[in-house]
């Protein structure tokens, strides 16, 4: 079990990293004339990914680690903060937590985004459903799935109205 915590706090850290990166990503965007939108889901974003973490640590603790599922969500785990850095580093400094989006920019269509639209919420989806289940926490993962579905919804209709009246394609 002790593991799966440094896991878990790892993965916060990760975060932690994430708004670093997003908070300078910000203040660059806003210094080019970015515009903010979908504000009004964000706080419920914060709060559902900081109860995926804690719900994995307060669930693993009554749940067996059962290695043929535990080893390969921990790969599933990997691949997908694999992926959302990827994500990160292509998007440059248009990459963010929140929607904002500098207006004339053009639309990114390298690296993953050559293939999906959203590839970052292809990560998200991955490891909330992963991270928990590294160690059995099945109803973290289901709950976390179940509400990030409107949550996704939301943040996609708000992410692509924005774009779309935003960036030059």
């Amino acid at each position: 079990m002790r593991w799966y915590v440094v896991l878990v706090v790892l993965v916060g850290l990760e975060r932690v990293a994430e708004l670093v990166v997003s908070l300078r990503n910000a203040r660059w965007s806003f210094a080019q004339g970015g515009v903010e939108s979908g504000r009004g889901h964000y706080p419920f974003m914060v709060v559902l990914h900081t109860g995926l973490l804690a719900g994995c640590l307060v669930e693993a603790a009554h749940r067996p680690f059962i290695p043929a599922l535990g080893w390969t969500m921990f790969a599933v785990v990997l691949l997908s903060q694999g992926l959302r850095w990827w994500c990160i580093t292509v998007l440059g400094r248009q990459w963010n937590t929140r929607v904002i989006v500098v207006p004339g920019l053009h639309l990114v269509a390298r690296g993953p985004y050559r293939w999906l639209r959203h590839p970052n919420y292809v990560a998200v989806v991955a490891e909330g459903i992963a991270l928990p289940l590294v160690h059995t926490a099945w109803i973290t993962a289901l709950v976390f799935t179940l509400l990030n579905i409107p949550l996704l919804a939301v943040r996609i209709r708000a992410e692509e109205a924005a774009l779309t009246s935003a960036l030059v394609k």
